[in-house]
């Protein structure tokens, strides 16, 4: 029988690391008015930090046989917190964002069991926080071979939400491992064509020397882009693109995929059930159920209706739309800029929202493209409509289109007020907002409609003015059936 006396053990190495008398290593860290000095011992570094123990190797000494390591890149707050692990194996309860920095410099520092019980930690019970800073997170994890864990969680957020990628701004700059991941996925949920365009989209950039138009292409110019795309173009799934784009958007291409290949796709719409030399992946798997937890196929059948302008409601076996999920704040988190982010790029799609504390379920139709970088500007449209659904206690629906002609049908925000606005019609009209970044924990959320001021729709969708906060929302792009 053993005992284990592991807790004083890490009390007694916490303790040493704040004795200044025994110590024989200077670390420097972080730059200008934030650099910060941290004394440790030698034979803890060298055995808790493979990394460690080849800097000490380096490490300058002085005429006091102290050794002084560098490291400017690392911040003070981050490396006391890392410093604190490797003498008593703890870590402190911190926000997210710092948990994330963590884990990143752990890696560096080829602290294994560190970054990977953050990582863990990130995946299991911060999904949320980690699809708000998609952007920030994915394009830095695909920069070694480290991060498998959220390299997957990542995966499947994009075959969901493909747009996030695809059409985000720095889409062009991703890593080339990162795009082979994704076009690897059978459940991609895009067109192949779609795909294919992103794809030569995202190899012209990485050869900025391209001319523009492609008429001045060279025969050197389309071998170059071969060369950039060699990983990515045996991933397309070419037999699986309608004859009429393979002409009209493939061929202009044709000389930067094998000729085979090409003699291949030729023979296959001409004579589809004849087999072919090439390798023919499987079809991309693309569905779209519809799965709600605040509407039912009932609104849907009425909301499909307004958005044709029909004088009646369609019945259940005549909704010519499918409502196609984009987000779901209980899934995917209340931070209003995950909106943003994920409802990037779509066109025609409805947000619904439960009130909290009552059966009220609000919301809003946007015919054109939410987009997260316009820098903030109001958007003008005649087709666009907010609403209320029957539900509950709440025994009648109701909409009120946007006035013809008028200039602020919705409201699109700069970056900074994208952490506050979410969804925003009209003058308060319908607006999802919160002060503290959580829809659902304070109460300013509102669809406003005071007389007293100039309203953009026709009439109110609730019967009062109080803001309110929500138990969840949805949004749901507008697909032909």
């Amino acid at each position: 029988m053993s005992f284990k006396f592991f807790d004083k053990l890490s009390q007694d190495f916490s303790e040493l690391l704040d004795d200044k008398k025994e110590y024989n290593v200077i670390i420097e860290v972080d730059q200008e008015e934030n650099k910060k000095s941290f004394t440790a011992h030698s034979v803890v570094l060298r055995y808790r930090s493979s990394y460690f123990d080849k800097e000490l190797e380096n490490a300058t000494t002085n005429e006091n046989h102290i050794k002084t390591i560098i490291k400017p890149n690392i911040s003070a707050q981050i490396f006391e917190i890392i410093l604190k692990y490797i003498y008593s194996g703890i870590v402190d309860n911190t926000d997210t964002e710092t948990i994330y920095k963590l884990m990143i410099n752990a890696n560096k520092l080829e602290l294994k069991e560190l970054s990977v019980k953050l990582e863990n930690y990130l995946i299991e019970y911060k999904a949320p926080w980690l699809r708000t800073h998609f952007s920030l997170i994915y394009h830095s994890i695909f920069e070694g071979n480290e991060f498998e864990g959220l390299k997957r969680f990542y995966d499947d957020f994009i075959v969901k939400y493909p747009n996030l990628l695809f059409e985000s701004g720095d889409f062009a700059s991703i890593q080339e491992t990162a795009l082979i991941s994704i076009l690897k996925r059978d459940d991609l949920n895009v067109e192949e064509i779609k795909i294919w365009d992103y794809v030569i989209k995202w190899g012209i950039a990485q050869n900025p020397t391209l001319p523009t138009d492609l008429k001045e292409w060279s025969k050197e110019n389309f071998e170059a882009l071969k060369i950039t795309l060699q990983q990515c173009s045996p991933l397309i799934r070419y037999f699986h693109i309608p004859s009429e784009d393979i002409w009209k958007k493939v061929k202009p291409y044709k000389t930067i995929i094998e000729e085979q290949l090409w003699d291949d796709l030729i023979h296959n719409h001409m004579f589809p059930n004849k087999p072919v030399e090439s390798l023919v992946l499987p079809v991309r798997t693309i569905s779209t159920p519809f799965i709600s937890t605040i509407i039912n196929k009932e609104h849907v059948a009425e909301l499909s209706s307004w958005i044709d302008r029909k004088s009646t409601i369609y019945s259940l076996a005549n909704i010519p739309y499918e409502f196609q999920s984009i987000l779901r704040g209980s899934m995917d988190g209340f931070h209003p800029k995950t909106f943003w982010n994920m409802c990037h790029g779509h066109a025609g799609t409805i947000v619904v929202a439960k009130v909290a504390g009552t059966d009220e379920i609000v919301g809003g139709y946007n015919p054109l493209k939410w987009d997260n970088s316009t820098g903030g500007k109001d958007i003008e449209t005649n087709d666009s409509f907010i609403f209320s659904l029957k539900n509950g206690n709440n025994q009648n629906s109701n909409i009120s289109r946007i006035k013809k002609n008028n200039k602020k049908a919705l409201r699109y925000f700069s970056s900074n007020e994208q952490n506050i606005y979410g969804p925003y019609f009209g003058n308060n009209e319908f607006i999802m907002k919160s002060k503290v970044s959580e829809f659902t924990q304070d109460e300013q959320c509102w669809c406003d409609y005071d007389t007293r001021y100039y309203s953009f729709y026709k009439k109110p969708i609730r019967t009062t003015n109080e803001k309110f906060s929500i138990v969840d929302y949805e949004v749901f792009k507008i697909i032909n059936s």
